[in-house]
């Protein structure tokens, strides 16, 4: 008896541990999609400048991705929805930070390693 009840508690422990190390990451791609799906028309060059609610998105995303945890996230998301979307325009992926006012540690492009993103 004592030995499942202590079973239990080190599997309540082990869940709760978890949930800190994974309740850690605020950005998910979800969160990505709706911060840049406003940029999409900009990035194929069917949009002659940059929408604003591209920019507060992008904003809004920077502010999100506070942790090097969160900026890995949105980098990697970044990258996989830039790959399944046709006719993106990477020249204006990477400058689009600096076109909406803001700086990010990374280049959004296909070649961007996030796993060193911090």
């Amino acid at each position: 008896m004592e030995m499942e009840r202590s079973m239990k508690v080190l599997m309540i422990v082990g869940v709760v541990m978890t949930m800190m190390v994974v309740g850690e990451a605020v950005v998910t791609c979800g969160s990505v999609a709706s911060s840049v799906g406003p940029c999409i028309s900009y990035l194929q060059g069917s949009s002659q400048g940059v929408p604003p609610a591209c920019c507060s998105g992008i904003k809004s995303l920077k502010s999100q991705a506070s942790t090097p945890i969160d900026r890995r996230t949105a980098c990697t998301c970044l990258k996989n929805a830039a790959n399944r979307i046709p006719g993106i325009n990477y020249g204006l992926a990477a400058g689009l930070p600096g076109r909406c006012g803001v700086s990010i540690p990374y280049k959004i492009s296909p070649s961007t390693d996030c796993s060193r993103v911090n």
